[in-house]
């Protein structure tokens, strides 16, 4: 390829020649964009709302429209699919080895998310959304990331309100003042520094390179487990361990909340009679139940762990799931990153013991 290359690089260099305003107005090609014209292809937006257009749209209606044009590549929640973005998640994660940057995480402005959406997205119909469908996904993406309830409504008016956790994340890059400057005074040097490098002592004898010799052995595990096999074994009540949780009494109200609630969780659990396993389990019977008792579920590796051990659903239990499940079980298939609200997890797990009685 490399004969054609120079070529090539003749060829672009003359077609960016003719495309400048010099030559085209001389051999006549083209004319000045209308401003209308330009207007059309404008669609910048400012950090604090520049350029954000009439409209607005809510939460419940950007599930619709996310569902409908979203959800295949970034997940009904958007927690992202396989290795498509997650946008919703990774809260208290930047400090990590291995951060979740998400729109709730890390992005400092929201006028970054409407303006992507408005100008590339849906995938391979960029620009086929109104401007208030793109305010209805930009709220629920904003749900998604428990920034907002589920009645808000998002419009150009309330835009700058709503408040991003990393907005003040990030800092102005200000190395041009602070660090050019050092390599450009006058009495740096760049070449001929010294008249002369030698080299004077070698790393091994600088103490500076791992010696598997002299590396102190790991201390070994035998004597704490050996330790652990003389120790006294006590006799554990496993009557009682397992004896099954006792129910609260049955709240209706709560658990009509609960089923509201619950619509975040239909896209991949299904309840009540004909139930079938989708993506998860099926959830009739699960307030009580061991852990992992659907039989014909494939569940993950550290779920059927906890059902060996005799783990139950209790209500407890079912409240830490839902709070974070990777949290509980770091393996889940499980991609729901969790409720936020302990007044929505006590309501889903009323309205799931009205399926399992």
């Amino acid at each position: 390829m490399s004969k054609f290359l120079p070529k090539l690089i003749a060829s672009t260099a003359l077609i960016a020649s003719l495309a400048t305003p010099s030559f085209a107005e001389k051999l006549g090609l083209g004319r000045v964009a209308l401003p209308d014209e330009i207007a059309a292809w404008n669609h910048d937006i400012g950090p604090q709302g520049q350029g954000l257009p009439m409209g607005s749209g809510s939460v419940e209606d950007g599930e619709m429209i996310f569902s409908e044009n979203c959800a295949s590549c970034h997940g009904e929640f958007a927690e992202g699919v396989d290795n498509w973005p997650k946008l919703a998640g990774g809260d208290g994660t930047l400090a990590d080895k291995d951060p979740l940057k998400t729109v709730g995480s890390y992005w400092p402005y929201l006028s970054t998310v409407y303006d992507y959406v408005r100008r590339s997205m849906p995938f391979g119909a960029a620009q086929t959304m109104s401007d208030d469908d793109v305010y209805a996904i930009t709220a629920y993406i904003l749900y998604s990331n428990y920034l907002v309830d589920d009645d808000f409504v998002l419009t150009n008016e309330n835009f700058m309100d709503v408040e991003m956790p990393n907005a003040d994340g990030f800092i102005i890059d200000d190395r041009p003042e602070t660090e050019l400057t050092i390599f450009t005074e006058a009495n740096a040097c760049y070449e001929n520094c010294k008249e002369t490098v030698e080299v004077t002592k070698r790393a091994a004898v600088l103490d500076v390179t791992p010696q598997e010799e002299g590396a102190e052995a790991e201390p070994e595990a035998a004597p704490v487990e050996q330790a652990a096999a003389d120790a006294p074994v006590e006799a554990a009540p496993v009557e009682e361990a397992v004896a099954a949780p006792v129910m609260a009494a049955f709240d209706a109200d709560l658990a009509a909340q609960g089923e509201t609630v619950f619509k975040k969780c239909k896209a991949c659990h299904q309840v009540g009679e004909g139930a079938k396993n989708k993506v998860g389990p099926i959830l009739n019977g699960v307030v009580g139940a061991p852990v992992a008792h659907i039989e014909d579920f494939k569940y993950s590796k550290d779920l059927t762990t906890a059902h060996d051990e005799g783990v139950v659903w209790d209500e407890a239990h079912l409240a830490e799931f839902l709070a974070k499940p990777k949290g509980v079980y770091k393996k889940t298939k499980m991609s729901f990153a969790g409720l936020k609200k302990d007044d929505d997890i006590n309501a889903v797990i009323e309205y799931l013991k009205s399926v399992s009685q």
